[in-house]
């Protein structure tokens, strides 16, 4: 099982960044790779269970399944249902943690799927760098740092 995991440093409280990531079809507002996004039969975004239904800037089109939203420990887990990467199994976490040092925010992103061993290297680095730190990079420049 192939396993990603990037982490950072928000110069930001994390209930701030949390109130900026929590919604789990808000990703167009601050994922500068996503184009759109909807959640499917018009449930609410914050249901455990609702599917995004989402489109990269490139046009590609990806559906997730929010499994899991904890407030309390503001944390998202979502599993992949379809998409153009050649993996199976995808099963991400978005996790904030308060760094009380300058009210700041550690956040950590990670995920395990299965794949071709032979493809594990490259989606291994475009999940981590184009997906999980461009994230990160988009924050950082909204809360200014």
């Amino acid at each position: 099982m192939a396993r990603v995991y990037v982490s950072s440093v928000v110069n930001a409280p994390a209930a701030r960044v949390w109130e900026r990531v929590r919604d789990f079809n808000a990703l167009p507002r601050w994922h500068p790779r996503i184009r759109d996004s909807r959640i499917e039969d018009a449930h609410p975004s914050d249901q455990v269970g609702c599917i995004r239904n989402f489109n990269l800037q490139n046009g590609d089109n990806i559906r997730e399944q929010l499994l899991g939203l904890s407030d309390y420990d503001m944390s998202c887990t979502y599993a992949i249902l379809e998409s153009p990467m050649p993996l199976t199994d995808y099963v991400a976490t978005l996790r904030l943690t308060p760094v009380t040092e300058g009210d700041r925010t550690f956040i950590e992103w990670s995920a395990e799927f299965s794949c071709d061993p032979d493809d594990e290297q490259g989606l291994v680095a475009g999940v981590g760098g184009n997906v999980f730190q461009a994230g990160f990079d988009a924050l950082k420049r909204h809360f200014g740092g």
